[in-house]
């Protein structure tokens, strides 16, 4: 098992290393007469392949599937399996078995293209909510990191090479919002066919469908340019630049972390008055 496990931090090391994502899950209690030992682990990758085992069989194909479903948690979580795998609540019992789930992953990111008013805006607020931020311009005066304090990068070049060179992977979230429909355009080529977790474009509906169009004109996949957000954002009204740049982040949010946009108050009927002291 020493080995075993070994193995299964170098490959979770080696994803690091890609951008890649792995669930690791470790049998942190199991009943002695189980014959699954305490301390086996099981890696598992975003295709659903795997490395190492828990007991070889049923057990293993329960725990990645649940691994498949812990992805977009992005954190760690213990997961109570009975006697037929099935997971269940409530405190452990002796026939139970305890897994501990943990997302390896690198930290998320925003690849930024275009620091105009919109950019600026969102390299702030990303920068605030934990995500590393870069920024890409063509614009000398416009990639100046005096004007992108919250950036990790800025990068000043030609905007297609500069996308080539980044690294984009299952947590990157690149957003699309430079001065105009070519260089968008010229962005989305680069960047469409990269494995980002969230890909969004700026502007309306029938310039961006313009660009879409002319992409699947020239043969690029259809699955690929159905992930594509655009317009951009939530639709929470937003007009100036801030508020355009929360409804992007909104969305990346969302998108990361699983929700459904839904407004979380609810009330129902009026409010009780406060009893009586």
């Amino acid at each position: 098992m020493p080995q075993e496990a070994a193995a299964i931090a170098r490959a979770a090391l080696a994803a690091l290393a890609r951008g890649e994502s792995v669930v690791t899950i470790t049998v942190v209690r199991a009943p002695e007469d189980s014959g699954i030992p305490v301390g086996a682990k099981l890696l598992v990758r975003t295709d659903g392949t795997t490395l190492g085992r828990l007991d070889g069989g049923p057990l293993d194909e329960a725990a990645t599937a649940l691994a498949l479903a812990h992805f977009r948690h992005h954190g760690t979580r213990l997961a109570r399996l009975d006697a037929t795998f099935a997971e269940v609540s409530g405190r452990h019992q002796p026939s139970t078995i305890d897994l501990l789930l943990e997302v390896v992953e690198p930290p998320p990111s925003v690849l930024i293209v275009g620091a105009g008013h919109i950019g600026r805006a969102l390299c702030r607020l990303a920068a605030d909510a934990g995500f590393a931020v870069t920024v890409i311009d063509d614009r000398p005066d416009y990639a100046d990191p005096e004007k992108l304090p919250g950036a990790s990068s800025v990068i000043c070049d030609e905007i297609g090479a500069a996308i080539d060179r980044a690294p984009i992977g299952s947590q990157t979230s690149v957003v699309l919002v430079s001065r105009g429909h070519k260089q968008d355009e010229l962005a989305l080529r680069r960047a469409v066919l990269r494995p980002a977790g969230y890909v969004g474009m700026i502007g309306s509906k029938r310039r961006t469908s313009t660009v879409l169009r002319h992409l699947a004109e020239e043969g690029y996949p259809r699955e690929a340019l159905d992930r594509v957000r655009t317009p951009i954002g939530l639709d929470i009204g937003a007009e100036t630049p801030e508020e355009i740049a929360v409804s992007i982040l909104a969305e990346i949010i969302l998108v990361r972390r699983g929700g459904t946009g839904q407004p979380m108050y609810y009330r129902r009927g009026s409010l009780a008055p406060a009893p009586a002291t």
